[in-house]
């Protein structure tokens, strides 16, 4: 690819039409642009007031429409609408799903919007359009905008210069914190759990009282995150120590559930807080998931019973099982245990992004608390002067009554008239009192603005009541104005104002407030230890059955396995045993791979059962050898058609997984064909060419996977087209204990013992001899 836009020596003409520059650089400075708008105007919060930009035009315009607390609803329409128009020209779905959120108890710890109408719910579902719900502010939302008509914060134009916003809202408490964020942007990502509000305004208290106080200290006030569905935080002391100090981490998350006692040791378990973001309805499906795959077998039942409140009822198979180990199970396995992660990744000041401590956030919120303070005493000293000034001229006009009516009467321009009059110190004898020196242009003229204010001033009020109640409200005026030059000269007096509005916050906010209360408490993980299965499993009697072509099921109790069952057209019995289901089966394939099964996870035996392909991974190709149940200590040879075999532990064929556990290494034209357990000291083996062999099994090794060594050794003949081919092959295998000699069936209910094997026995890989009297014309032991 060129690396140009055009030449890159190309100058701009006199029109300044054109350009070039390097492609690297036009792509990089514009992606950079874009990467900072999405930092900074969409994905990451301001520390001071908690907001992204969105939700900060979505509370002004509702001010804008007067929206209180206390006031009317407003069509959720018309507010994203204005909002859209005048502050945010995004599309107005992304601004109604922004302000819908806000209204979410579930969501918000301390929802900042009050909805009329369907805004959603904990299930997942969607809230109704815009045009009908309704809204309006709640007092938190109140709280984060007191001031700003007072001066508290910058404004600035808005997109289209007709307007101007909010930099940044007042925030009378630390929102970032109180409510949590979430968001995605260029290159970096922001997770902040909610928090309780009385308990950050305790920690901002004593950050106040000891700026130098440790992080570790902060805990002792703030010691988690307060969500608000709940739930019950099982991380460690140090794990959440360490998150709060470097902005890093995770919490662990549980359920909050109680066991329902229902008589005659009958029990089930309630749970009535679920995990912060975990919807209802999907964790009732994977409930029921996991019920159905039998992961945890224990589980029989799920019902959701939830109201206005959260109940989810889950029901064991068994009495017997402790509530404790089957949650502990489905923490494992659900969303009723989930892991919050924590990344405080922040705009300080609006403008850099920066991942912060607990101790950095509080501190960033209350400087903006100062700069917040400082900003409105200084416009209430300026509206304090501005009073006193007319309150002087009231003064002067009370006390030079007549002049003041003569000109009003009688002059032509009577603003400039008592502009210029000399009204002279005698007559301003009530002021010498005061120490304010009035910005009035000379000691004997009153100002413009103390003109138009006497111009004004109703006839009512020339009463001789009214000249006492305006000396008296300079006198307070003077008083309170002194007040604020000693707060604005003393960073002391600042901290302690700041602190007596921290206090009241949470005395708002506090346990009196409606849902101010911590929700999240704490509690050590208890660790679940590992309960075998067969534990958990009801111990019943079964039936295992498996056909022909491959459909297993299991039947109740344990049957008479010469009874006659029915089958699907074409096929028939192959395997039929009785197991529990506590059992493990172990299923060998043509392809020396071990599959694992569940004996109670088979399914019953009302029908035909299912096919066993469809429960593990085993390749159309591959056929079924054995079925066996695991027996732990047990070993097993395994052998294959060209004579390979070797001894292997049960421990070492279980697979974990569908795909089950290669064992036997087969090649291209051979095929595993015996798994056997061993009972006994000696192996014998017969081949497909009537060739039979005894060794003892001390010359065949243990191995956990592989070829494995020859059995018996097969001679080479010449194929019909004139190959080399196996002479025979293997046909059967068994192990016997020498003393007992080895037995077997002649048909029908004959059966021949032999105990004298000496001429058979030989070393292993030898050829062999011509069988035994007697011995099946199948060349099998069985």
């Amino acid at each position: 690819m060129s690396e140009t836009i055009d030449d890159p020596n190309m100058k701009e003409d006199s029109g300044g039409h054109e350009v070039a520059e390097p492609l690297r650089r036009a792509i990089g400075e514009r992606y950079l642009t874009y990467a900072l708008s999405t930092i900074m105007h969409r994905a990451l919060p301001d520390a001071r007031d908690g907001l992204k930009p969105v939700h900060r035009r979505i509370l002004y315009a509702m001010r804008e429409l007067r929206l209180s607390s206390s006031g009317g609803f407003r069509k959720s329409a018309k507010i994203s609408g204005d909002v859209m128009g005048n502050y945010h020209p995004h599309g107005d779905a992304a601004i109604y799903d922004a302000m819908a959120r806000l209204a979410q108890d579930f969501n918000v710890r301390y929802p900042l919007v009050d909805g009329q109408g369907n805004f959603g719910n904990i299930d997942g579902d969607n809230p109704a359009a815009s045009r009908y719900t309704e809204a309006r502010m709640t007092i938190v939302a109140e709280a984060l905008l007191d001031g700003l008509n007072e001066d508290a914060v910058d404004f600035r134009d808005n997109y289209d210069g007709t307007l101007t916003e909010p930099v940044v809202l007042p925030a009378q408490f630390p929102n970032l914190l109180a409510n949590g964020a979430s968001g995605i942007a260029v290159g970096m990502a922001t997770n902040i759990p909610p928090h309780n509000i009385a308990e950050l305004c305790d920690a901002c208290l004593h950050l106040i009282k000891t700026p130098d106080a440790r992080d570790d200290t902060l805990l002792n006030y703030v010691p988690g995150p307060d969500f608000p569905t709940g739930g019950i935080i099982v991380e460690p002391a140090e794990s959440i120590a360490q998150a709060y100090r470097t902005g890093r981490g995770s919490f662990r998350l549980r359920c909050k559930y109680e066991v329902e006692d229902l008589g005659r040791g009958q029990w089930q378990i309630v749970v009535t807080e679920i995990p912060y973001q975990v919807q209802k309805s999907k964790l009732i499906e994977k409930l029921a998931e996991v019920i159905q795959t039998k992961k945890v077998p224990i589980l029989a039942d799920v019902r959701d019973e939830s109201a206005d409140d959260i109940r989810v009822v889950l029901e064991p198979r068994t009495k017997n099982v402790d509530p404790e180990v089957l949650m502990g199970m489905l923490y494992r396995n659900s969303d009723l245990e989930v892991r919050f992660s924590l990344n405080m990744n922040v705009l300080i000041d609006g403008v850099t992004p920066k991942v912060c401590s607990m101790k950095e956030v509080l501190r960033a919120f209350l400087d903006h608390r100062q700069e917040v303070l400082l900003r409105r005493s200084r416009h209430r000293l300026g509206k304090i002067d501005h009073r006193l000034e007319v309150l002087e001229g009231f003064i002067i006009a009370f006390l030079n009554l007549d002049r003041v009516i003569d000109i009003i009467r009688y002059d032509e321009d009577p603003k400039a008239a008592l502009m210029r009059e000399e009204w002279g110190i005698d007559h301003r004898r009530a002021l010498s009192e005061a120490d304010y020196v009035s910005p009035a242009p000379g000691d004997g003229e009153l100002s413009e603005v103390q003109a138009e204010a006497i111009l004004n001033m109703r006839l009512r009020s020339l009463r001789r009541l009214e000249e006492m109640e305006l000396i008296r409200e300079r006198d307070a005026l003077m008083e309170e104005r002194a007040g604020i030059e000693d707060l604005l000269a003393d960073p002391a007096l600042q901290w302690a104002r700041i602190a007596e509005q921290l206090k009241e916050t949470k005395k708002t906010f506090g346990k009196e407030y409606s849902g101010g209360a911590r929700r999240t408490r704490f509690a050590e993980a208890g660790e679940v230890e590992d309960v075998p299965l067969e534990a958990m499993i009801e111990r019943e009697p079964i039936t295992v059955v498996c056909s022909q072509m491959g459909w297993i099921r299991a039947m109740t109790g344990h049957i008479d396995l010469a009874r006659e069952l029915k089958f699907k057209d074409g096929d028939g019995p192959r395997f039929i045993f009785h197991a529990e289901t506590t059992d493990k089966l172990l299923v060998f394939a043509s392809n020396g791979r071990f599959y694992t099964l569940g004996a109670a996870n088979l399914p019953g035996g009302r029908g035909m059962g299912e096919p066993l392909r469809l429960m593990v991974d085993l390749p159309n190709e591959a056929e079924i050898v054995d079925i066996l149940i695991h027996r732990p200590g047990r070993k097993l040879i395994v052998a294959s058609n060209a004579g390979n075999g070797f001894l292997v532990p049960e421990e070492d064929v279980l697979a974990q997984t569908r795909t089950g556990k290669q064992v036997l290494n087969v090649g291209p034209d051979e095929r595993a064909l015996i798994c056997h357990p061993v009972r006994g000291d000696h192996v014998a083996v017969v081949s497909q060419n009537g060739k039979f062999l005894v060794f003892p099994i001390a010359e065949l090794p243990e191995m956990g996977r592989g070829k494995g060594v020859r059995l018996q050794k097969y001679n080479m003949a010449r194929g019909r087209q004139g190959t080399l081919e196996l002479d025979g092959g293997l046909s059967d295998v068994t192990t016997f204990n020498w003393d007992e000699g080895l037995k077997w069936s002649m048909g029908g209910d004959k059966t021949r013992h032999e105990t004298d094997l000496g001429q058979w026995l030989s070393k292993r890989a030898s050829v062999g001899k011509k069988p035994p009297y007697g011995f099946p014309r199948s060349y099998r032991f069985t």
